[in-house]
């Protein structure tokens, strides 16, 4: 048994896993300062420890301005609340649930490449040949979660957001198959990895420009599986009164919000690998692996730097576009994206066809 490799393994899980949580907590943040920033008032800017704002030399100013503490109050909040579950529910699925919610997004980050290498470590926690059919395959068990908490919770509001997220999901996610097979016959391999290495070589050779339409498209299944608006049917609150969510408190109900933001990690994460160059850029031989542990580190801050950009691209849609009814949900979904997406592959295989005979 490789010791090594087992070692090496469970630090870039350990890692991975503090950096995600931590960008979720701070994601949380980020939207909450984006959507009161487009909104024109004042977002989160009070909760700092008593000490901190006598801090000299402005720092203490600058940390309640920021509020960089909100998300340890927000946690603590979480923990602290009533764990309150109603006498209806179905207490088994019903605790089950938030759990199916959180774990999918997270087990997809094990196949996508962060980084070349470290030292000698590959910036991947698994190396999977197979590496998207896997992401695809854990992608699809998010929904078990949101319409088991819609079951279990016993009551119509959600009930009905679970019917939603069903068929909301299930239709984009063919959507989203689709949109990424004209990636992979480029490519000729379903190794993420292969995936970067093929974008080397120049801005243009980044497969957001060689398959601009499979972008799109993957973006909006995106929205649509993160349950994003304008795609947030499973919980609209006008509606639903909070849909699936309805009847959870505590951190049962935190959990739900942390899946989200952990979804949003993934599948930004997914998009930079499969379109953005992954860690990547097209200069000062950046694009190739890297022979020193400083330019390692460059890599994976290059790659956390476009994955932020996209999570802040996220957020900003939901606060500037209205939600889209169910029937015109459906329509973009089956006969607008479905179709595109299936044009787009036989195009991309009859130039490919022509171009190497």
């Amino acid at each position: 048994m490789d010791w090594t490799f087992i070692a090496f393994s469970l630090v870039k899980i350990a890692v991975v896993f503090a950096v995600v949580m931590t960008m979720v907590a701070y994601a949380v943040l980020a939207e909450r300062k984006v959507s009161a920033f487009i909104q024109d008032r004042v977002g989160p800017n009070r909760a700092t420890p008593f000490f901190a704002r006598y801090l000299p030399g402005g720092v203490g100013s600058a940390l309640v301005r920021w509020g960089l503490f909100q998300p340890l109050a927000d946690a603590l909040k979480a923990i602290l609340k009533e764990d309150y579950t109603p006498g209806h529910v179905r207490k088994t699925f019903f605790w089950l649930a938030p759990a199916i919610v959180m774990v999918p997004a997270l087990l997809t980050l094990a196949v996508i490449p962060f980084g070349s290498n470290l030292g000698q470590q590959s910036m991947v926690i698994a190396n999977l040949d197979v590496g998207i059919l896997f992401t695809f395959g854990i992608v699809s068990l998010s929904v078990y979660g949101i319409v088991l908490a819609g079951y279990a919770a016993n009551s119509k509001y959600p009930f009905l957001g679970g019917i939603r997220s069903s068929a909301q999901m299930i239709s984009y996610e063919i959507s989203m198959g689709m949109s990424v097979v004209p990636v992979f016959l480029l490519v000729g391999s379903l190794n993420l990895g292969d995936v970067i290495a093929n974008q080397t070589g120049g801005w243009f050779r980044w497969h957001i420009f060689q398959q601009p339409l499979a972008f799109v498209i993957f973006l909006i299944a995106a929205f649509a599986e993160t349950n994003r608006l304008p795609f947030d049917m499973p919980e609209a609150e006008t509606e639903l009164v909070g849909g699936y969510h309805t009847e959870y408190s505590s951190m049962k109900f935190a959990l739900f919000f942390l899946g989200e933001y952990a979804a949003m990690i993934s599948i930004s994460a997914m998009m930079v690998t499969l379109f953005l160059g992954g860690w990547t850029l097209p200069f000062f031989g950046l694009d190739q692996p890297a022979t020193t542990f400083a330019v390692g580190v460059l890599h994976i801050l290059i790659f956390l730097a476009k994955l932020v950009a996209l999570l802040l691209a996220i957020i900003w849609v939901r606060w500037m576009l209205p939600r889209f009814r169910y029937d015109q949900l459906m329509d973009l979904g089956w006969r607008r994206a479905i179709p595109l997406a299936l044009a787009n592959i036989v195009v991309t295989a009859a130039i490919l066809a022509l171009v190497h005979g």
